[in-house]
């Protein structure tokens, strides 16, 4: 099980940061580093002087791992060696568009993901995109440590890091009543984590200003032990789209994952940030309802024995449409009712927003991420309010 809390980078108003610095349970993540107990006692002070710099070392070490690093351009026949020459057995996943692998490679702990590319990629313009990618770091997304080519497959290592896909956290295959996300406030931090992402991946990482993601989805998410016990959200295959030439060249061929392909994506072959909006939209009301994207259910009605495909976003409008009882139907029941119905309805509200058939009226994922932000601070303040424990329900909207 999972315990863990990442604190989200969000610009708030200057009352609530100095009670947040007042509150003990939001500790200043430097104060390790900068404040030191002075003793007038010389042996004090050199015992404290002493455990300061052993944490000041520490603490620097684990900043310097943190930052981005040179991409490094693997030769192949390092990739087969670490891989034990890609052995199907020690598949780490398998699909239509690629194949991983953990290993270790060069000392590190690492996932190397085979591809296809779409467009013909030479050794220096692989590594003029590693160096574009790399100078982008951000605590939502997992790090590229480099690639390699071979023919038209590109490799490309992913530092590793240990969790569970938001996709096996929410739906559990072999116990599907439970939940490692069971609080409202444990899913907002994972839907804070993902919206801040994006918005770097989009706006922030100095990348091109049409820089896409196209992989936004449940099981592209891996959720995590963060600080100070509290679970934290990164996004995977950050930088495949554009090493991939997935962006630069248009598929003839469907490729995407059912429930999260953007409708003008599904006629154009075309990739844009829209897309992506459109699915950390899919991704936001699989947050909130706890189910899938799109599944087919037996049909009883007529006795014909067909199915019948369910929609996550035609049920959420359907939700919305039906008032303050609407959602609260609709939300995740393993939340035992324990979460505040006004932010619940606003959550719905914005990510039926993101996945408006017209990309035009989609929102930017900037407005989204202040947007998503402003709500798990609301959240986080009716948590405080409520003082409610996990295991007890509360809630006062009709059911």
């Amino acid at each position: 099980m999972f315990w863990t809390k990442k604190r989200t980078q969000v610009i708030e108003p200057k009352s609530l940061i100095k009670h947040r610095e007042s509150s003990s349970s939001f500790p200043d993540p430097y104060s390790a580093i900068c404040s030191t107990t002075i003793d007038n006692s010389s042996y004090n002070s050199s015992k404290s002087s002493t455990s300061s710099s052993s944490s000041s070392v520490a603490s620097l070490k684990s900043f310097k791992s943190s930052l981005p690093q040179n991409p490094q351009i693997y030769d192949l026949s390092e990739i087969r060696s670490a891989t034990s020459n890609f052995l199907p057995h020690r598949r780490l996943s398998s699909s239509s568009t690629s194949s991983s692998w953990r290993c270790s490679i060069r000392s590190e702990d690492a996932v190397v993901f085979q591809r296809k590319s779409r467009l013909p990629l030479s050794l220096p313009d692989l590594h003029r995109r590693l160096s574009l990618i790399s100078k982008s770091h951000h605590s939502s997304l997992i790090k590229l440590l480099g690639a390699s080519l071979s023919g038209s497959y590109v490799y490309l290592v992913y530092e590793f890091v240990a969790g569970a896909n938001l996709a096996d956290c929410l739906r559990n295959p072999k116990n599907p009543s439970f939940t490692v996300l069971s609080s409202w406030l444990s899913r907002m931090q994972i839907a804070t984590d993902l919206a801040h992402g994006l918005d770097y991946i989009h706006h922030c990482s100095g990348l091109d200003s049409t820089f896409v993601h196209n992989h936004i989805k449940s099981s592209s998410i891996i959720v995590s032990e963060q600080d100070h016990l509290v679970l934290g959200a990164k996004i995977c295959h950050f930088g495949t789209a554009e090493l991939c030439g997935e962006t630069q060249a248009r598929s003839n061929k469907m490729e995407g994952t059912r429930g999260y392909m953007a409708p003008e994506f599904q006629l154009t072959g075309i990739v844009t940030q829209k897309c992506d909006v459109y699915a950390f939209g899919v991704v936001l009301l699989e947050l909130i309802s706890g189910a899938e994207p799109l599944k087919y259910i037996m049909d009883g009605n007529g006795g014909s024995g067909g199915y019948r495909r369910v929609s996550l976003i035609e049920s959420a409008r359907e939700a919305l449409s039906g008032g303050c009882g609407g959602v609260r139907r609709w939300v995740d029941g393993r939340l035992k009712d324990s979460f505040p119905m006004d932010v619940a309805e606003e959550m719905v509200f914005a990510a039926l927003e993101c996945v408006e058939e017209d990309p035009d009226r989609r929102p930017d994922m900037g407005r989204v991420a202040c947007l998503v932000s402003k709500l798990f601070l609301e959240s986080h303040s009716w948590a405080e309010k409520m003082s409610v424990p996990i295991d007890i329900s509360v809630s006062f909207a009709p059911r």
